[in-house]
């Protein structure tokens, strides 16, 4: 029986414009999408990784009330949530590939810790990581 953790999900202040970014900027595929009333599971996959989803989840009922919704879009917004992280074979070369397609990036390449790391948000405010390969 192999056992391992199977899907990861981030917050997001709406599904449909975080499936576009994913899918259209960063190269994701999306592995799950279905409906039970206004509850969404929309689930995507790294090409190259295709045994991890990522859940894309709105704040909301079933899981949270309103007021519980609202605090977590504003902590999303703010960034505050703990960043996620990109491997990449060439940050330099991935950084002027998003770039190119729009991505936001709050930190460009640099050379650090024996690689090199970028930094990006989603739509949503969702920090995000790039680090390349080592070796």
């Amino acid at each position: 029986m192999t056992q391992g953790i199977q899907t990861a999900g981030i917050y997001v202040r709406d599904q449909d414009e975080a499936l576009a970014f994913y899918v259209d900027k960063l190269g994701f595929k999306v592995h799950t999408d279905v409906r039970n009333g206004d509850f969404r599971w929309l689930t995507i996959q790294h090409p190259e990784q295709p045994s991890f989803q990522l859940g894309l989840y709105v704040p909301g009922p079933p899981v949270h009330d309103a007021v519980t919704a609202q605090a977590l879009n504003a902590l999303v917004a703010k960034g505050a949530m703990p960043p996620l992280v990109l491997e990449v074979k060439d940050c330099f070369a991935a950084y002027d590939k998003l770039h190119n397609k729009g991505v936001e990036f709050t930190q460009e390449p640099a050379e650090r810790y024996g690689t090199v790391d970028a930094g990006f948000r989603d739509p949503s405010g969702n920090g995000w990581k790039m680090i390349q390969t080592r070796g």
